[in-house]
C-alpha cells in the first residue's frame, strides 16, 4: 500500500465500486440512463456506503481491515451534503479497500465484498426487474 497513496486508492476505489454498481444494474436489464443514474445513487451515496461497510466489516481479513482503517482515518477537509463526518469517513475507508483490492488483482474478492455489502439494495433491483 505504500507505493500508492491512500488518497489515490480512494480515488481508484470510488471507480471500482461504481463499476461494480454499473455492471450489476446493466445485468438487471435496466437500460435508460436516467434510471441507471438514479439507481446508482442508492449504492454510491456516502450514507449507503457507510451502511454497506457495516455488513462487510465482520468478513474482512486482517489485512483488509487494516487497509479500511487506514482509509477511514485519512484527513477530510469537507464532507458532502447529506452525509455525516462518520459516514464520509466510512465511505472513504470502503473506497480505499476496494482500490487496494483492485491494485492487488483481487477481482473475485471485490465482487464478493460488493455482493455482501449491498444485499438489500441488490435484492430490491432484482425484484424490480423480476429476477427474483
Amino acid at each position: 500500500m505504500s507505493e500508492i497513496s491512500v488518497k489515490a486508492l480512494a480515488y481508484l476505489g470510488d471507480c471500482v465500486i461504481e463499476l461494480c454498481v454499473r455492471r450489476f444494474l446493466v445485468s438487471c436489464g435496466i437500460s435508460h440512463s436516467s434510471e441507471l443514474n438514479s439507481a446508482a445513487l442508492d449504492f454510491v451515496r456516502a450514507g449507503a456506503q457507510a451502511e454497506a461497510v457495516k455488513k462487510i466489516l465482520p468478513i474482512l481479513t486482517e489485512d483488509e481491515s487494516a487497509v479500511f482503517r487506514r482509509g477511514r482515518n485519512i484527513g477530510h477537509t469537507n464532507t458532502p451534503k447529506g452525509a455525516s463526518v462518520g459516514q464520509y469517513r466510512a465511505a472513504t475507508g470502503m473506497e480505499v479497500l476496494f482500490g487496494w483490492l483492485d491494485t492487488n488483482g483481487k477481482n473475485d474478492r471485490v465482487n464478493e465484498l460488493f455482493l455482501a455489502a449491498y444485499p438489500d439494495i441488490i435484492d430490491k433491483y432484482k425484484r424490480k426487474v423480476g429476477i427474483i
